[in-house]
């Protein structure tokens, strides 16, 4: 898959195009629907396909102070894409010059000129252009004059919930990351790079892998969890426990991800690695002493194993 920062970097050789666009956050299975539909279409036709995304959130730039929590960053929204089998992915960066180009000329300057689109894939409530003035409508009328055909992709449901980024972001918000697991088609990951902690699930027996996020992650509710720890390389995926809050036990106000790795005694400080979430084991608890609190740790390993081996 070809990967373009900013569309004024096409290949000028590049043939015509099937396009699709949109934040993509999460590449959940709505997305994994619309850029299915995409890739279809352009090998039906023998042409290229193109997903187009943005980078940052556009709500961070045009309402600042309002960045959702993001469920994919973006090597992880690439990585994701590339595996539909996508032909390039064109990453715009939204700046506040970009939310003012009207919308008459995203379409000229971009899927006309730089992508020669042929057909355009979007989502039922697509908007796009300065203060989101385009529509589905807009677009359709644009294409009967630039020569491309426009295809909306319908939402994606299961028992009446429509999947989007908005309603698995709430998921995980809650804990709930069974759920979201399910909406995505894969476990919801966090990614980030292990620092040093206070050393104490060293002390308890248990020693943890301290996991500095992004500001904006998708952080699940406090608790803990069974989850993958995937790190980089040949490395398979390994089990963890991973308590996620303040550790309120010890007097805690600094909210962590802190992932005790099964069966693992390795120095991992320094590595960038995912979590995937599979289930919550419980709540975050205050624990009066110590014994208790390594009873219960204890007892989330083994869980964690069980559930894991299965």
């Amino acid at each position: 898959m070809e990967r373009w920062r900013g569309y004024e970097v096409v290949p000028g050789g590049w043939g015509r195009s099937v396009v699709t666009i949109g934040v993509f956050d999460g590449v959940h299975r709505g997305h994994q629907a619309t850029i299915g539909h995409t890739v279809k279409l352009a090998r039906d036709r023998g042409l290229h396909s193109v997903v187009v995304t943005f980078d940052p959130h556009p709500a961070e730039v045009v309402r600042p102070g309002s960045h959702p929590a993001v469920l994919t960053e973006p090597a992880r929204k690439a990585e994701l894409v590339e595996a539909l089998d996508v032909d390039a992915l064109c990453v715009i960066p939204f700046t506040p010059d970009f939310s003012r180009l009207p919308a008459e000329a995203f379409v000229h300057d971009i899927l006309v000129e730089r992508l020669h689109a042929a057909a355009v894939v979007v989502g039922e409530n697509f908007r796009f252009g300065h203060r989101a003035a385009g529509d589905t409508a807009l677009l359709e009328r644009l294409g009967r004059s630039f020569g491309f055909v426009v295809e909306s992709a319908p939402l994606v449901s299961e028992g009446g919930t429509v999947f989007s980024s908005t309603y698995i972001r709430a998921l995980v918000d809650a804990g709930d990351v069974t759920a979201a697991a399910a909406a995505l088609g894969r476990p919801h990951g966090l990614a980030g790079v292990i620092v040093r902690g206070d050393q104490r699930g060293r002390e308890l027996g248990y020693p943890t892998a301290n996991l500095m996020v992004h500001r904006y992650a998708a952080v699940p509710a406090d608790g803990v969890y069974a989850a993958w720890f995937v790190r980089g390389g040949a490395h398979p995926p390994m089990m963890a426990a991973v308590s996620v809050g303040t550790n309120p036990t010890f007097s805690g106000r600094e909210r962590r991800v802190e992932a005790y790795v099964l069966d693992f005694d390795g120095d991992l400080y320094g590595e960038r690695v995912r979590l995937d979430f599979v289930t919550q084991l419980r709540e975050q608890r205050t624990y009066a002493a110590i014994d208790p609190l390594i009873a219960q740790i204890r007892e989330d390993v083994d869980r964690t194993r069980a559930l894991l081996r299965r």
